[in-house]
């Protein structure tokens, strides 16, 4: 393995809040969008690690920084998590030759942003369309105009696991079409 990349994540939480997440949902919410990057990293580093070269690009969310409380609050505490491991074993593992990177999309149009779309229509009586002026409102609206693509997101990723970004490490990349209004 010279390249490991982990996309895995969402949620299937319902809407309401915090006070609508059990201890099934939290741990549902963790094992997903934490532990698999964990599980993943354990099984195959020691591969790079013993040849002294690899790049890890680890898939978080704006979320970590703009959680969507009504909506999302597990999710995006689990991907918090995520980035603070991906840093942390960025520092370990750095040293050592593997490269560590965290890519932080914002709303991509992908079939789980229509899950959601659907479960906050569900959860609030509301249409889709309400539901999706319920999460550009959250999010503070996007500033390029639409949801990135799937695609835009994987061209980042394919640059930060390639040898054109030997010195990138430990950085977080965020790809929201400007929908996080701080530098």
């Amino acid at each position: 393995v010279d390249v490991l990349i982990h996309v895995l994540g969402g949620s299937s939480s319902p809407g309401g809040g915090f006070s609508a997440l059990s201890d099934a949902h939290w741990a549902a919410e963790l094992d997903l969008n934490l532990m698999t990057a964990v599980r993943l990293d354990r099984a195959l580093l020691p591969q790079m690690l013993s040849r002294g070269r690899g790049a890890v690009v680890h898939v978080s969310s704006i979320q970590r920084t703009l959680p969507l409380p009504e909506s999302t609050t597990a999710y995006a505490a689990a991907k918090a998590a995520l980035t603070t491991y991906s840093k942390a074993l960025s520092k370990e593992v750095g040293p050592r030759g593997v490269r560590v990177n965290v890519v932080s999309p914002g709303w991509i149009h992908t079939e789980a942003a229509e899950d959601l779309m659907r479960r906050i229509a569900d959860s609030t009586g509301g249409t889709l369309d309400e539901a999706k002026q319920s999460i550009l409102t959250a999010l503070g609206g996007i500033p390029l105009g639409r949801p990135a693509k799937p695609e835009e997101v994987a061209e980042l990723i394919a640059f930060l696991a390639s040898d054109r970004a030997l010195a990138i490490h430990g950085a977080e990349y965020v790809i929201d079409g400007g929908t996080i209004p701080t530098v």
